[in-house]
């Protein structure tokens, strides 16, 4: 019988085969490699056969029971990950006929919470970490145009970091971006943005090129396509540079484009297909925060509530 390992890897290339994207696959394999490693490591579990019910209520208190390296547990967001990426793998095992029915769900089902969108930064907290960011060297320049990218058009980072020289259309100013699914979208981007990826084009991308041949439209300092964690690092140093206190990660430029749009009265249906969603109802949180700016609005001038305070005070 193969061995867990060599199943998952059967497993993740059939998705991969399917259509899942790369960024997917990759998240999957690291979370399925935190279980197999900790059943063949702390169990001696190898192979399916040995695989029980005793074995996933372990790794389940054992999940729940981790902690950061600040000694916090792990956010809830990264248990539902956990759980689900196992629970599909499990799954996939169950219909194929290598583990009994039914033993996927012995890990829990936890709900995401119902929470508004954090890391999102007004239209001015913006500008300033646009403005910040030192455009007089190769790194700073590229920086900007991706940031200036990435904040008029929605894209997630990994859709950004895939993109080539044959997917931007600079005269149209719209970009055709693989998406969840591989599923492709054309999505608009702003004049702003034109001109940083312009001076991208003719004065920073040709310091880098080293194969002529190369087709990737953001390069690193080898002249291959950039990854994510230097774009990663080089956006932490520009964030710490801003001198904004806001929490920012590569997705809140995404969070702030739909909400920037939505409180500019943008059609919720056109934000959805921006952004790439398949459901209207995923910009529920972003509605109920434009719903509380509201509230705030109604409160700070309805003369009624002005009336309130003034009983209040007397």
């Amino acid at each position: 019988m193969k061995a867990l390992k060599e199943l998952n890897t059967e497993f993740l290339d059939q998705l991969e085969a399917g259509g899942r994207s790369r960024n997917t696959i990759r998240m999957m394999r690291h979370h399925n490699g935190k279980l197999l490693r900790w059943l063949e490591e702390t169990q001696r579990v190898i192979g399916p056969d040995q695989l029980n019910r005793a074995h996933l209520d372990l790794w389940t208190k054992t999940v729940l029971a981790r902690r950061t390296a600040k000694g916090a547990p792990l956010q809830r967001n990264s248990v539902i990950k956990q759980f689900d990426t196992d629970r599909s793998f499990l799954k996939w095992l169950e219909k194929n006929g290598t583990l009994p029915t039914g033993l996927s769900e012995v890990l829990p089902r936890i709900k995401p919470l119902n929470l508004l969108p954090t890391s999102v930064l007004t239209h001015e907290q913006m500008e300033q970490l646009l403005k910040s960011t030192d455009t007089s060297t190769v790194d700073g320049f590229q920086l900007r145009a991706m940031l200036e990218f990435l904040y008029t058009s929605g894209v997630r980072v990994a859709e950004l970091l895939d993109l080539n020289l044959d997917s931007v259309d600079l005269s149209a100013r719209t970009a055709r971006v693989i998406g969840k699914g591989n599923k492709e979208r054309l999505v608009p981007f702003g004049i702003t943005a034109r001109d940083f990826l312009e001076g991208y084009l003719t004065g920073i991308r040709p310091l880098r090129l080293r194969n002529p041949f190369e087709t990737a439209y953001w390069l690193d300092r080898q002249g291959a396509r950039m990854p994510y964690h230097t774009f990663r690092r080089d956006l932490i140093e520009a964030v710490d540079a801003s001198g904004l206190d806001q929490t920012i990660r590569a997705h809140t430029f995404r969070r702030s484009c739909a909400t920037v749009l939505i409180r500019g009265g943008a059609n919720l249906w056109h934000v959805k297909d921006l952004l790439g969603h398949e459901r209207v109802d995923t910009l529920d949180p972003y509605v109920r925060l434009l719903i509380d700016d509201l509230k705030k609005t109604h409160a700070e001038c309805h003369p009624r509530e002005k009336d309130y305070e003034k009983t209040e005070e007397e």
